[in-house]
């Protein structure tokens, strides 16, 4: 994320709701939905879940709207879920915070920066890439660009979205070779403007993830980094609002409403056609573009195990040394499980 205020970035938010909430619609076709009964959520098992409307935070046109309405997943929900369109996390995480969403998926750094803010939100479980040699962002340079390696750098000109994953990556990137923040000039732009100052020739290097940076690669540019460990996390993270979580029925609910999205993307990695038509609409780019970053979007939900927290607290802290956050974060104190212990979505039976 770039250098914005909080203002800037609730407006964000507060247009990314008011242009994108679209209620999920059920499944209209001559077949039955392939997940229509896959979990039971009959009104008569849970007739409380009957007031409740979840806001589904889609980070960026990760295909969960959908293949909501291709699988039916929510289609016998006792409750009513919407999806609401976010460019990148920090909005995300602000929405969930505020209210105005109830769950959505994030990067490794929004969790952080919104907990260095204060931020009332919970991290409530995790998306591990299936593919974990995959990177699922790096850092490019443009067709022809003489840089070769990550010292060269040191003066040059990157963009990044500030407070996000990618962000996290160009510092870990850099830290890595013996340089800092100060030994280069961040570029804090969104990915549309941070494409335009790529693609313009305005920066010398971009942090971003796919599909952008799939179809940059695509067109010419370079990967100087990938965003693998020890640099980068393969995995994103589940973050819910604080005030859903404090009500035990609405938690219950919210539960539901996360496996049943768990079950929906684990029926997509069994059909990757359908998976990649579903990220090409809600992303609008080429089929071609979504079938090549697929397996950056396939992963498997689990709750958060210490590892991640020790991974998130490790990032965290090296923010805080770099002086990209004012406020020390203790990722375990904004940890809450949705998930059971040993839940894992890529062991769910998908038989359509």
């Amino acid at each position: 994320m770039r250098r914005r205020t909080t203002g800037l970035i609730g407006t964000l938010g507060s247009l990314a709701l008011a242009g994108t909430l679209v209620a999920c619609g059920s499944s209209s076709s001559d077949t039955a939905a392939p997940l229509g009964n896959a979990v039971d959520g009959s009104d008569v098992k849970h007739p409380e879940w009957s007031k409740y409307t979840f806001t589904i935070g889609d980070n960026g046109g990760d295909g969960s709207q959908e293949l909501a309405k291709i699988t039916g997943v929510f289609d016998n929900a006792p409750y009513k879920v919407k999806f609401a369109r976010f460019t990148y996390g920090p909005p995300l995480v602000q929405a969930a915070a505020s209210g105005d969403i109830d769950l959505g998926s994030v990067g490794d750094v929004p969790p952080i920066t919104g907990a260095a803010k204060e931020y009332g939100f919970k991290v409530v479980a995790v998306n591990r890439s299936l593919t974990p040699t995959q990177s699922n962002e790096n850092i490019i340079v443009p067709k022809g660009s003489t840089l070769k390696s990550l010292k060269d750098l040191k003066g040059k000109k990157i963009a990044v979205p500030q407070g996000s994953s990618a962000h996290g990556l160009a510092l870990n990137a850099l830290k890595s070779v013996g340089l800092t923040p100060k030994d280069v000039k961040l570029v804090f732009l969104d990915p549309a403007a941070g494409a335009t100052a790529f693609n313009t020739g305005k920066v010398d290097a971009w942090s971003i993830w796919n599909p952008q940076s799939a179809i940059a690669v695509k067109n010419g540019a370079r990967i100087l980094a990938k965003g693998l460990p020890p640099i980068d996390q393969t995995s994103s993270y589940y973050v819910a609002s604080g005030t859903s979580l404090k009500d035990k029925t609405k938690r219950a609910a919210l539960t539901d409403v996360l496996q049943r999205l768990a079950h929906e993307f684990a029926w997509a990695i069994k059909h990757e056609d359908k998976y990649a038509e579903a990220i090409a609409k809600e992303e609008g780019i080429p089929l071609d573009d979504a079938k090549a970053s697929l397996k950056a979007f396939e992963t498997r939900v689990t709750p958060v195990e210490k590892a991640d927290i020790a991974a998130e607290q490790k990032l965290a802290d090296a923010f805080l040394d770099a002086g990209q956050i004012t406020k020390k974060v203790d990722v375990k104190s904004i940890t809450d499980n949705l998930l059971p212990a040993g839940y894992d979505s890529s062991k769910l039976k998908v038989t359509s």
